[in-house]
């Protein structure tokens, strides 16, 4: 034999649950059927007696609540456990959706469902949609993206040191370039050392062989200076 199995739940120890008890006695669950949860909020996993609720559902039998919310705070939980009833064969009836009284069993309460479903899909792809441009805002900005590090040219650098001649602050610079203001210092003294090095060397003499131009017929080198 089907039967009705009720549901109540408030967030904290000092809220009370008469209203939704009266509510759920009045719409013929039996009081041995009806299951409390106090001081437990919609959005924890531990809900002792609604865990019992659910082990108290058999094939055709139906839960009650007072409003959907009773079931969890997001639409992807409440979209998945009514999937979950769905599979046990059971039903769901909410005695105060949009002003009405809701049962799954009815064609409105069918639609109910397909509601939930279309609702937890919207919420998914909103977030996820979130998600991918926040990545691509960093990317854009050449934040880390907890991956690998990025690797900063040295032409990057150079670029950055003409934002900071015109007047951009070395801070600012460093941040967008994913890096702290002192790798960005130390990798612009780099530049300046390989520069210098770079130019000494073409400004240093450079010896050739020279062979049988000394008096004694002895080899040896002429410094030639770089054009």
């Amino acid at each position: 034999m089907t039967k009705l199995i009720g549901y109540a739940r408030v967030s904290t120890r000092q809220q009370s649950t008469d209203r939704q008890q009266v509510d759920i006695l009045a719409a013929g669950v039996r009081r041995d059927d009806l299951y409390v949860d106090h001081g437990i909020s919609g959005a924890r996993a531990s809900r002792p007696h609604f865990d019992q609720a659910l082990d108290a559902l058999e094939d055709g039998d139906t839960l009650v609540i007072t409003t959907l919310d009773r079931l969890g705070r997001s639409t992807q939980n409440m979209l998945a456990f009514a999937e979950e009833l769905r599979g046990r064969g059971a039903g769901l009836r909410v005695l105060n959706l949009g002003g009405g009284d809701v049962d799954t069993a009815t064609p409105m309460g069918s639609m109910l469902f397909t509601i939930m479903a279309a609702l937890g899909q919207m919420e998914h792809d909103i977030k996820r949609e979130r998600v991918v441009d926040s990545i691509n805002k960093r990317r854009e900005a050449g934040k880390d993206l907890g991956g690998r590090p990025r690797l900063i040219t040295d032409s990057q650098i150079r670029n950055a040191r003409r934002l900071i001649d015109g007047g951009e602050t070395a801070t600012t610079v460093a941040r967008d370039l994913g890096m702290s203001r002192a790798t960005f210092y130390r990798r612009s003294r780099a530049l300046d050392l390989a520069g210098e090095l770079s130019e000494a060397s073409e400004r240093a003499p450079y010896r050739v062989p020279s062979p049988g131009i000394f008096s004694d017929g002895s080899y040896g080198t002429i410094a030639l200076s770089a054009l």
